[in-house]
């Protein structure tokens, strides 16, 4: 892939999305244009405007104004979106300087913000952009029992700001193996982890002492009141059936927004997932099965469409470099296990930006949504077939070299 790589040069993009002033007035046409919206459209058209989609259609009945810079593809698809990464927090080298998604001097950190650590020169940015992914969910991930705030980027962008989508998407948290204590440190097990929750969450409830007195500010407390409001989603990572209940009962407890992350054993609990109206963000496809994955299933991406429970799939987080996995792949592999070919291509683009709660911007090409467009020399899932071209926000931020 790397001799196919391509991007326009670094001073361009690093400043592509500092303002719109830059978006590009754009035609994209695509042999075969996947809307996510509706039908796939043969010969059709994105017409592109101040960043903006203006126009979707065939290429023969759509206006399609002079003047514009023309692209083209055989394949055209929204911007690629990554439902849960840790990318721009941990670094494509593997060294410890650059591993910021990871708290460990308390298991319960919600107060910490992924705007603080996000580096959007990180190579791992630039990298996972070139395979069509233009918006990412990143932020603090597992390894705490609660990790800390996730938000939304695009992966262009000269500072944090520049890449901005949303500041806090989610609160990360952890059931499991994953998030217990060593060394006699709480968590020690699955009861206390459940336990820490709850009293998090009911103290967060407590009112403030005396109503004619300014209470001190406790940043835990504050963040936690708003998963209590709805206003940030819990997104629990737990894999195995027994932790996911767990975060279904606090769900069913609390009234939170719940959203499961990881999910190694849904296919043991769909009627459960399905009827608490939770969504989930899966595995990824091709996870390595061992440990709190060893019951992970390849089929499992199919079991939760045929059940109705709305899912995404996601990169997740890889200790070995290069630190990422490629959506895009994973998606590929689902197809090749009893995923239809449009579901998956929704797992990574429409259904994905839903889940992290940015639909009404991404995912789609539709009139009114970003500008965010990949595009294919061939079927998307295929191995063989490139990329030749991104846009973001309607700038064009790699293409095909000649």
């Amino acid at each position: 892939m790397s001799a196919r790589k391509f991007t326009i040069a670094a001073a361009i993009v690093a400043s592509a999305l500092s303002s719109t002033a830059l978006a590009q007035d754009l035609v994209v046409r695509g042999e075969r244009v996947y809307t996510m919206a509706g039908a796939a459209i043969e010969n059709g058209v994105v017409v592109i405007e101040d960043g903006k989609i203006v126009a979707v259609g065939p290429e023969a009945s759509t206006e399609v104004p002079e003047g514009y810079e023309q692209l083209s593809a055989r394949v055209v698809t929204p911007g690629l979106v990554d439902a849960h990464t840790v990318v721009g927090l941990t670094g494509y080298s593997n060294q410890p300087d650059e591993q910021d998604f990871l708290e460990t001097s308390s298991p319960i950190q919600p107060e910490l913000r992924a705007i603080d650590a996000y580096n959007p020169d990180e190579r791992l940015v630039d990298w996972v952009r070139g395979f069509g992914v233009t918006t990412l969910h990143t932020g603090h991930g597992t390894g705490a029992l609660i990790s800390g705030q996730t938000m939304v980027v695009k992966t262009v962008g000269l500072t944090v700001d520049d890449a901005m989508v949303e500041r806090r998407a989610m609160v990360a948290g952890n059931l499991g193996p994953g998030a217990l204590g060593n060394g006699g440190k709480a968590p020690g097990t699955r009861p206390k982890q459940i336990a820490m929750l709850r009293e998090a969450l009911l103290k967060a409830q407590a009112a403030p002492e005396k109503k004619d007195e300014k209470p001190k500010r406790d940043l835990q407390a504050e963040v936690m009141r708003d998963v209590l409001a709805k206003k940030l989603p819990l997104m629990i990572t737990a894999n195995r059936a027994q932790d996911i209940m767990g975060a279904l009962r606090l769900k069913q407890e609390f009234d939170l927004d719940l959203v499961i992350d990881g999910a190694a054993e849904a296919y043991l609990l769909l009627d459960e997932l399905r009827d608490a109206g939770v969504a989930v963000i899966l595995h990824p496809t091709m996870t390595r099965q061992f440990g709190d994955y060893a019951n992970a299933s390849f089929t499992t991406a199919a079991a939760l469409r045929e059940a109705g429970i709305p899912f995404a799939l996601q990169s997740g987080y890889e200790a070995y470099v290069p630190k990422t996995r490629v959506v895009l792949w994973e998606a590929g592999f689902a197809v090749g296990h009893g995923l239809a070919f449009e579901d998956a291509l929704r797992t990574v683009t429409i259904d994905a930006a839903r889940i992290i709660g940015v639909g009404d911007r991404v995912g789609s090409l539709e009139p009114g949504k970003d500008g965010d467009i990949a595009m294919f020399d061939g079927d998307p899932f295929e191995y063989t077939t490139h990329v030749t071209g991104v846009v973001i926000d309607g700038v064009v931020v790699s293409r095909e070299a000649n």
